[in-house]
């Protein structure tokens, strides 16, 4: 099984990390008159960061330029499901962040270092 985003192949295993945040809550404390100590009122969940890291390898310009084109376009404010090679499956992920860090020459073409930030919503 590989990973994927959608049921997408679009990211290569051999250097891939995905980091997994904490659930996150929201509240507001007001101070208000006549009480003493705050008001403090829960907002409830607000999902988690998950970040994916990892490279991307094409043998020419042009391909790693369209594999970067694909992943850029789930950067469209609906959420997404990304599945793990180790049978983990996330949903309702927004993807908020792509960004290449560096691109190289290799052997076989391009090498390209990204990094994927998804926001988990609840």
């Amino acid at each position: 099984m590989r990973t994927t985003l959608d049921e997408q192949g679009l990211f290569d295993e051999q250097v891939l990390t995905i980091e997994i945040g904490s659930l996150e809550e929201a509240s507001i404390e007001k101070v208000v008159a006549g009480l003493d100590g705050v008001l403090s009122i829960d907002l409830g969940g607000r999902g988690r960061r998950i970040t994916q890291k990892g490279t991307l390898r094409a043998n020419s310009r042009l391909k790693m330029n369209e594999i970067i084109d694909v992943i850029s376009a789930y950067m469209n404010g609906r959420t997404h499901t990304l599945a793990t090679s180790d049978g983990r499956e996330f949903a309702n992920l927004r993807m908020d962040v792509f960004k290449v860090i560096k691109t190289t020459e290799s052997g076989i073409g391009l090498c390209c270092e990204y990094e994927i930030v998804y926001r988990q919503l609840v």
